[in-house]
């Protein structure tokens, strides 16, 4: 990324996590506020964080110094976006700034400048409202903490142009991150698979099934434990799909709407399509892989339990 002029436009602990991320990877990197003096007191913070972190074993040793030689804080939004290709903003979640902020990105940027949004809750295309050239912008969502969380949620919204999408995918790949495109819906794919999980375990706290602890220790060591290594159609692919659809019919004897079978598992089903074993199901791992699946799967969870005893538990109380 050595080539690459990128303007992050929010110094905060988002916006300044992903401008650490992306000098990091060698880009130079502008860093903007809404005054000079919180961009240059958000610039020493991240040197300050950053060196915690080399101390830390977090990041690499020469981090700090590629900090100071790439990263910079501009005098104000047109500064920092005159001559970037691409530019982050990542200012609050609230429709009017993000508007007014854009519109300021959007007006002193280059045309051809790629601009993304770290929006996880607002619809891209009411941003992309105040945008000019609006084929050029779309949503780029990282995760917090932005450095250490490797997926990104890429979002276009109807006008974004196919280059678009395909050029920001690859400047969040050269940090390293991981992609996933998605549509410009309600909750995206990110929350919209979190906040459906911490509903269900709510409303098991709220009627007395089992603790908020007891609920926490459930997830971690048993299905949130497999999540690092594979996603929910994997593991339904290595489970049987045949076994989802009869476990939804039992979950149904109690939650009838709440867990009704869901179509596109009721067809695999009734395709024969069961996953793994028989070579055919949402992600159509062939038959002969089943043994180096499975292979993967037992020497990834024990090196998690290992990695775990290693960290000991969590700080939590």
């Amino acid at each position: 990324m050595s080539t690459r002029n990128i303007a992050v436009v929010g110094s905060g602990y988002m916006g300044g996590g992903i401008a650490q991320v992306l000098a990091l990877a060698g880009a130079r990197v502008a860093l903007a506020d809404i005054s000079a003096e919180i961009a240059q007191g958000n610039y020493e913070r991240l040197l300050k964080e950053s060196d915690e972190f080399v101390a830390a074993g977090l990041f690499p040793a020469n981090a700090t110094d590629l900090l100071k030689e790439n990263l910079w804080a501009a005098k104000d939004i047109e500064e920092a976006v005159a001559e970037a290709e691409y530019i982050e903003e990542a200012v609050p979640e609230v429709l009017e700034i993000k508007h007014a902020t854009l519109g300021r990105i959007s007006a002193a940027a280059r045309p051809d400048a790629i601009i993304g949004s770290n929006t996880s809750t607002i619809s891209i295309a009411k941003l992309a409202e105040v945008v000019e050239n609006p084929e050029r912008f779309l949503g780029v969502h990282f995760s917090n903490p932005a450095p250490f969380i490797p997926g990104v949620e890429v979002i276009p919204h109807e006008g974004t142009s196919e280059a678009t999408v395909e050029a920001a995918r690859t400047i969040v790949g050269e940090t390293g991150k991981e992609t996933a495109t998605v549509k410009d819906v309600t909750g995206f794919v990110l929350n919209r698979l979190q906040y459906a999980l911490f509903h269900e375990a709510a409303q098991v706290v709220e009627e007395g099934i089992a603790t908020a602890e007891d609920v926490d220790t459930m997830v971690r060591t048993t299905f949130g434990f497999r999540l690092p290594f594979f996603g929910p159609f994997a593991i339904a692919d290595m489970a049987g799909l045949d076994v989802y659809a009869f476990c939804y019919k039992s979950l149904q004897t109690g939650f009838p709407e709440r867990f009704a079978t869901p179509k596109i598992l009721q067809e695999k089903v009734d395709a024969g399509q069961l996953g793994t074993k028989t070579g055919s199901g949402f992600l159509d791992v062939p038959a002969d892989r089943t043994a180096a699946l499975v292979a993967y799967r037992n020497k990834a969870y024990v090196a998690m339990q290992k990695l775990i005893e290693e960290l000991g538990p969590a700080p939590l109380g």
